[in-house]
């Protein structure tokens, strides 16, 4: 069945972000590699917009940074502890990536972009 939002398939290197409690885990890894959150509105087309731009060429080592991904419609208390932990307002798409247990730069809507965010893991 055609989904106008896009595949729910996610590259095989994208951990999904399910619990809270993962967070603390996203906080320890940033201390030696960063970390890139991607939260995603499964029921958005600019959401789904900015998956594919994300997902269609991702090559980003794992051994160089970690991409998490967070369905906000299943799980928007986590999306809510994430602006609260990294103090960020929430919107949706919208991209984080955490160093040293910090957001050290966001972006949402049409300013997701993969090559940005290859650029800011670096």
């Amino acid at each position: 069945m055609w989904n106008p939002f896009g595949s729910t398939k996610l590259p095989e290197d994208w951990k999904r972000l399910e619990n809270e409690e993962q967070l603390n885990e996203i906080d320890a890894i940033s201390k030696t590699k960063p970390v890139v959150i991607f939260k995603h509105s499964t029921s958005c087309s600019r959401s789904a917009f900015a998956k594919e731009k994300l997902s269609g060429n991702f090559d980003l080592d794992p051994e160089k940074a970690l991409f998490y991904y967070l369905d906000l419609l299943s799980y928007r208390h986590i999306s809510n502890a994430i602006a609260a932990r990294y103090n960020v307002i929430h919107q949706s798409p919208q991209i984080l990536i955490i160093k040293n247990g910090k957001s050290v730069f966001d972006t949402s809507h049409e300013s997701i972009d993969y090559a940005v965010v290859v650029d800011r893991v670096a």
